[in-house]
């Protein structure tokens, strides 16, 4: 981080103790979807999110706090017999297998037999999943056929790093597959950037004659670039050729974003490619998993160092764009609530430009504070290493 900005260092520090000093599994402060809805406490990708980025700051930072966190939260939720709190399989919902690559984190450093049983439930039930004649997983039962890229981030990860680390990398083959298509399916040569959703069949009602969702969404490409920087740190050097095919779709991926940054805040706008559009908006979560992967992209040498600037220019951008005191309270805002397509009972989730910027925008909610605090990581690994 440049010296003029190292003063965020503080006003972050702070944000993440009042975070989590005044969070339980019960009641997280960052799960605004929780909290508008009053929910009961479920196994959920949002909450996973947040425990990621701690994750990623203790693995940075050797603050134990952070782990002990970490563990205190996930401990709640799964049981001795490695069963999940309010985790239903039926669902076949890769939203759900998010969490389960924190697992591999807490066993490590925990030894807790429980954590290593709740790996074994959700690397069967993945391999359950419903999948596309591709051989692609459905992002979810109540999606069929349908390819999203959020579900890259969801679910491959976790696949990979159960490969690597227990399964002597069989299924290498399948997730390679898997990119692949979702490269052949998805990609825009013309933007150089990745529609939203695919569907296979050509049927849901969101999609046009290829198939393909209307638009693109920055915190589905950021999804996307998570995955592929991550999946690539977890696949074993081993694997020369599937670690070069990851990182061939990664550069093109994030060269293509880059494209489309905003000169002033250094950000990207909530429909990428529709700077200056009525309505369109910098959009926090988005910019931070964009700035996560470049930035790490950068530490494992996928890219080049000059792209360290332009992660920690993305990084301080939203600092001085979205994270602000009220109150005597610092909050980062700036983050879209949600965004889907369909399911065919909620036409709004049509993924026109239109829908995209009409729904909510929140602060503090884990879908862009978590990726916030990964490349807060990336910066803190930054300040005491040199690439």
């Amino acid at each position: 981080m440049s010296e003029s900005n190292k003063k965020f260092n503080n006003i972050i520090d702070k944000y993440i103790d009042d975070i989590i000093s005044c969070s339980t599994p019960k009641e997280p402060l960052w799960n605004m979807e929780k909290i508008l809805e009053g929910s009961v406490p479920r196994w959920n990708y949002i909450d996973a999110c947040m425990i990621i980025g701690l994750i990623n700051l203790y693995k940075h930072t050797g603050q134990k706090r952070f782990l002990e966190f970490a563990d205190q939260f996930y401990d709640y939720y799964i049981f001795d017999d490695g069963t999940i709190l309010e985790y239903k399989t039926e669902s076949y919902n890769l939203d759900n297998i998010c969490g389960g690559r924190v697992l591999f984190d807490l066993y490590e450093y925990t030894k807790k037999d429980k954590y290593k049983k709740a790996i074994e439930i959700l690397y069967a039930d993945l391999l359950r999943q419903p999948r596309t004649e591709s051989g692609n997983f459905w992002h979810k039962l109540i999606y069929p056929n349908q390819i999203w890229l959020d579900g890259l981030y969801m679910a491959q990860v976790f696949y990979t790093r159960y490969e690597t680390l227990i399964n002597n990398c069989q299924n290498y083959d399948d997730i390679i597959s898997q990119l692949k298509n979702v490269r052949e399916f998805m990609f825009d040569p013309q933007k150089r950037l990745y529609y939203h959703g695919f569907d296979y069949s050509h049927e849901a009602f969101w999609a046009d004659s290829r198939g393909l969702s209307k638009s693109f969404w920055l915190r589905s490409i950021g999804w996307f670039l998570m995955s592929l920087v991550d999946i690539f740190e977890y696949m074993s050097d081993t694997h020369e050729k599937e670690k070069d095919t990851v990182k061939q779709i990664f550069i093109e991926a994030v060269d293509g974003v880059l494209q489309y940054i905003d000169p002033k805040f250094k950000m990207f706008y909530q429909v990428v490619d529709c700077i200056g559009c009525q309505g369109n908006y910098l959009e926090t979560s988005g910019s931070a998993m964009v700035a996560y992967a470049v930035l790490k992209g950068a530490r494992l040498k996928i890219l080049s160092q000059d792209y360290i600037i332009t992660g920690i220019e993305i990084f301080e951008g939203i600092c001085k764009k979205y994270l602000k005191s009220e109150r005597g309270k610092i909050k980062l805002g700036g983050i879209c609530l949600m965004a889907g397509l369909g399911p065919k009972e909620n036409l709004k989730r049509d993924g026109s430009y239109e829908y995209y910027i009409s729904e909510p925008v929140v602060q503090n909610d884990a879908k862009g504070l978590g990726p916030f605090l990964m490349s807060y990581g990336e910066i803190k690994y930054l300040e005491n290493n040199k690439y």
